[in-house]
């Protein structure tokens, strides 16, 4: 259930980070300058910030300073061609959680988000469980009652986002918010939808209950 946001000038490696990384699973936007990136963080809260460090207008280095001054909690992997160690030392002295030098394999990349993600600033527990649900985040399987449940990535980041929200109502504009990227259209019934298919593979008694003008919410209140 990762929310991201790709900073890139070059339109085609952007491209290719943004549709590799949702074939991950994740929810990616995508800018290519340092002006609309500190637009979008001033709206939106991410995971991870994937930030090109030579951008033009603002360049990468002030967005990760105010990425940090910020508090918002959003974790920094910084790209450059620079590759010296100098450079490297002078990304993460500016707050950056981890650098990687281009040309990079996608696989490492997606990777250290993965990596990222898993040090949220609130820590979560490594499986997240109510009732008879579990389900474990970093090996990304489910189980009812034992039976090992066969979801798609956003039935499960639902699951997983339900599961740590456990007892509270999680409105669906904030499942789409968190779940769901840009390409979305928020009028769609898309979170209905993957809630419909949930439910149907977590299977009876029901898990997922609707609050009425609330959301979703699994477990008691």
């Amino acid at each position: 259930m990762t929310r991201l946001l790709v900073v890139e000038d070059h339109p085609v490696m952007s491209a290719a980070i943004a549709a590799g990384l949702r074939r991950e699973g994740m929810a990616v936007d995508v800018v290519c300058d340092g002006h609309a990136a500190l637009e979008r963080l001033a709206a939106t809260r991410y995971d991870v910030v994937v930030l090109d460090r030579d951008l033009p207008g603002v360049h990468g280095d002030e967005v990760c300073r105010r990425i940090v001054a910020g508090g918002s909690g959003s974790r920094v992997l910084m790209l450059t061609a620079a590759g010296t160690i100098r450079d490297r030392v002078d990304g993460l002295d500016l707050g950056a959680d981890d650098y990687l030098s281009k040309p990079f394999n996608f696989a490492e990349l997606a990777a250290r988000v993965r990596a990222l993600n898993r040090r949220p600033a609130v820590a979560l527990p490594p499986v997240l469980d109510n009732g008879d649900l579990k389900l474990d985040p970093n090996r990304r399987v489910a189980f009812r009652a034992e039976r090992r449940l066969d979801l798609g990535p956003k039935e499960f980041a639902v699951l997983a986002y339900l599961l740590a929200n456990a007892g509270r109502a999680v409105p669906a504009e904030e499942l789409l918010e968190r779940i769901w990227d840009e390409a979305t259209d928020p009028f769609t019934t898309t979170v209905k939808t993957t809630i419909g298919r949930l439910r149907a593979k977590l299977g009876d008694p029901p898990a997922v209950h609707t609050v009425r003008e609330g959301g979703y919410r699994i477990g008691e209140p």
